[in-house]
């Protein structure tokens, strides 16, 4: 199935004015304006297609988006030191390795 806007999510919805807004829920700035939902969709594929001229004609590459991304599983996260120590015994008293312990406290408040 063709993707025409590139993994991006589509949010399209009635603002304040009453118009129909789509815009790529990652990257909030392309976006289009319609009196019908059909319409906004239709303006928002024109303008991600400029956009995409527009990254190549400045020599930029045109951006993934986070679904289509390859991920190692690993980061870094700077903290207070004092979080890290109260982290740090909370996982002590838990049996858990801190490393556990953090990822078990991000999948609990993600999704």
């Amino acid at each position: 199935m063709s993707d025409k806007f590139d993994g991006y999510t589509v949010e399209i919805f009635l603002d304040e004015d009453d118009d129909w807004l789509a815009r790529l829920e990652e990257m909030p700035s392309i976006s289009a304006f319609a009196d019908s939902p059909e319409q906004a969709l239709a303006e928002l594929e024109v303008a991600w297609e400029l956009a995409k001229e527009s990254y190549l004609a400045n020599g930029e590459e045109i951006p993934t988006a986070p679904s289509r991304r390859k991920y190692s599983g690993q980061f870094n996260v700077r903290i207070d030191k004092r979080l890290h120590r109260a982290l740090a015994i909370e996982a002590a008293r838990a049996g858990l390795s801190l490393n556990a312990l953090v990822a078990k406290k991000l999948a609990e408040s993600s999704i």
